[in-house]
């Protein structure tokens, strides 16, 4: 079931880089982008994720935290952050739970083979745990950017 402005946002409770968690609770009433992506180091996420981390000085600014979420293992997430230099949270969800409760898991269909995996979906959540927007089936260029201004906005 999507998501929708001012739905209470599903808790979780991930392993995130760096041998840490992150939960919905340990945000403490600060406002939270949580970017899903489909895989680590493809062009799409790979793209996205400088995105994001080019941004990160900005999101400090104004007070939001961005974790970037797929099923990956961590072991992948610490390979990608190295790789591309990113100081962004990646979080996984190897169980989907997340995903699932997020709406993010889905079917899709590439070369007429249908699949389930990662809707590229951005949530961003206020200070009080709830949804302020959804991005969904999102387009990686000038993303960034728009999750900022919202973000600010809010």
């Amino acid at each position: 079931m999507p998501l929708n402005p001012g739905d209470p946002a599903p808790d979780f409770d991930l392993p995130v880089t760096g041998g840490e968690t992150i939960s919905l609770a340990g945000l403490n009433g600060r406002k939270a982008v949580l970017y899903f992506y489909p895989k680590d180091d493809t062009s799409g996420c790979t793209l996205e994720a400088q995105a994001f981390n080019g941004l990160k000085s900005a999101f400090d600014e104004a007070d939001t935290v961005v974790i970037g979420i797929s099923p990956d293992p961590i072991r992948s997430h610490d390979k990608f952050r190295a790789k591309y230099g990113l100081d962004l949270p990646l979080a996984s969800d190897e169980s989907k739970a997340m995903l699932d409760a997020y709406g993010v898991w889905a079917e899709k269909s590439m070369y007429g083979r249908k699949y389930m995996g990662v809707e590229r979906t951005t949530v961003l959540l206020d200070r009080d745990g709830r949804v302020a927007r959804v991005w969904a089936k999102v387009k990686v260029p000038g993303h960034a950017d728009e999750v900022l201004a919202a973000a600010r906005a809010l």
